[in-house]
């Protein structure tokens, strides 16, 4: 991918246009790397018409012709995989093996929900269970919404893409997508890949831009649902917007991790290192808030303070390296900031952060006040606390005393406590010995309390961006 003029993707083609241009800087070079086009009303309107079209010429599509599309674009996306692997390294700093991991995870995605498609059903409903049902049958379908508004973040420009385009389409419906401004590159490049791969013009259309298209999209009235990964107040603003119609949120965390004295510690200090810092952090279910029982606390925080230090921090493209640059100097700035709040607040700092340009090493702090940055809100990046509980149940409400929940962890032996922590912790998603980054593409996966609402996950994204529509019969 060579520096460019950044145009929305509509219809099958770059759209020329005279609209304003923003400069795109890539955190690895610091230099400009592309000029990314702020589109206009009628521009974001006329991707809207051009995917309203799609649907309606292509709603009679068989479920067999739309997996053959996934599968082209799957086999598309894997001879790109060079080239998407640079651009991810290049354009968000993403380390090469963690670049390598997306690539190639994206690519399986879609070949994953064209298998999943094969296997939903509808249902037949026992109307006659009433007096007046007598003679009558009915049934469900899934039918597709139509238009669906996709916008998604840069932290992984690829996988968030397909994890909305692959069950968009496999549902039936068209989708146009409004990706992060450092992601727009790279989805651009991926909605070329499915048209070249087969998938008919229109049905995968990529606006450029920032916060106005995404706004202007999803009030669109052709638009009939939004799925949107980001943060609370972005969802926030973007909710209003799109006023009454369906809306699959996928919002901010502070992913709390708990290590109970029964737990491995090493191995859950080795976890939570590499879910608190690889990909700098910038991760919704990075781990953030690590509780730990006090009777083990001192052990944990050795473990976890020498296994932060063992990763490698630098050059995205080394293959060893563990945590690259962040995505922008202004997310670094904001990083190095609550830093400096911890110090102000006297908290005591296990490891302090240093920072070279865009490169932030791991940064942990001990013991934060419940009203400081750290524990209220969401870093997204390499810093993260470690705090004591007395016992499980302090730990359980420690965990709890957050507006997010998204995804947990617990690290323990006890089944009781798994079951336990199941039920009482307030996330959308649980782990019991693993970190709160792991993260597998076939479970629902969203939040509960400000982080979000509805489900992804291959089946669940595909039932939340299509509708059951029932049918009865009189005989």
């Amino acid at each position: 991918m060579s520096s460019s003029r950044l145009e929305p993707f509509i219809d099958g083609n770059f759209v020329k246009t005279n609209d304003l241009t923003t400069d795109l800087y890539s955190p690895v070079t610091l230099k400009p790397y592309a000029q990314m086009v702020e589109p206009s009303a009628q521009l974001v309107s006329l991707a809207v018409q051009s995917a309203q079209a799609a649907f309606l010429y292509n709603r009679r599509s068989t479920l067999a012709q739309r997996v053959d599309w996934l599968n082209a674009a799957a086999k598309g996306l894997e001879l790109a995989l060079p080239e998407l692997i640079d651009a991810l390294i290049h354009d968000i700093g993403k380390p090469k093996k963690a670049s390598s991991f997306e690539a190639n995870r994206s690519a399986a995605f879609l070949k994953a929900t064209a298998a999943e498609a094969l296997t939903l059903r509808g249902e037949t409903i026992p109307v006659d269970a009433t007096p007046n049902g007598a003679g009558k049958m009915g049934f469900t379908k899934r039918h597709p919404y139509g238009v669906i508004a996709g916008i998604t973040p840069f932290n992984a420009p690829i996988n968030l893409l397909v994890q909305k385009v692959a069950p968009a389409i496999i549902a039936g419906n068209a989708i146009v997508v409004k990706p992060h401004p450092a992601a727009q590159r790279i989805s651009l490049r991926v909605a070329e890949i499915f048209y070249k791969a087969g998938v008919p013009k229109g049905l995968f259309n990529v606006l450029t831009g920032d916060k106005f298209p995404a706004q202007e999209l999803v009030a669109n009235p052709l638009v009939m649902a939004v799925t949107f990964t980001g943060g609370t107040i972005a969802g926030d603003a973007l909710a209003r917007a799109a006023g009454a119609k369906k809306f699959l949120a996928e919002l901010g965390s502070n992913a709390a991790n708990i290590v109970l004295a029964d737990a491995n510690i090493k191995d859950a200090a080795k976890k939570i290192a590499s879910a608190s810092f690889e990909a700098s952090g910038q991760q919704c279910i990075s781990a953030q808030r690590i509780i730990v029982e006090a009777s083990v606390f001192e052990e944990f925080l050795a473990d976890f303070v020498a296994a932060a230090q063992s990763l490698k921090v630098g050059d995205p493209y080394e293959d060893a390296t563990d945590v690259g640059p962040m995505v922008s100097a202004g997310t670094a700035d904001r990083v190095m900031k609550m830093i400096q709040d911890a110090k102000d607040r006297h908290l005591q700092i296990a490891l302090e952060p240093t920072r070279h340009d865009c490169v932030v090493s791991p940064g942990i702090v001990v013991n934060p006040t419940p009203e400081s940055s750290i524990w209220r809100d969401e870093v997204f990046g390499p810093l993260v606390c470690v705090s004591v509980a007395k016992d499980a149940d302090e730990a359980l409400k420690m965990a709890n005393d957050s507006e997010f929940g998204l995804q947990g962890a617990l690290f323990t032996q006890s089944l009781k406590m798994a079951m336990k922590f199941s039920d009482e912790f307030e996330v959308g998603s649980l782990w019991v010995n693993e970190a709160s980054r792991f993260r597998l593409d076939m479970y629902p996966f969203g939040g509960s309390k400000r982080s979000g609402f509805g489900r992804e996950g291959i089946r669940y994204a595909i039932e939340e961006l299509s509708q059951v529509r029932f049918t009865g019969i009189s005989f």
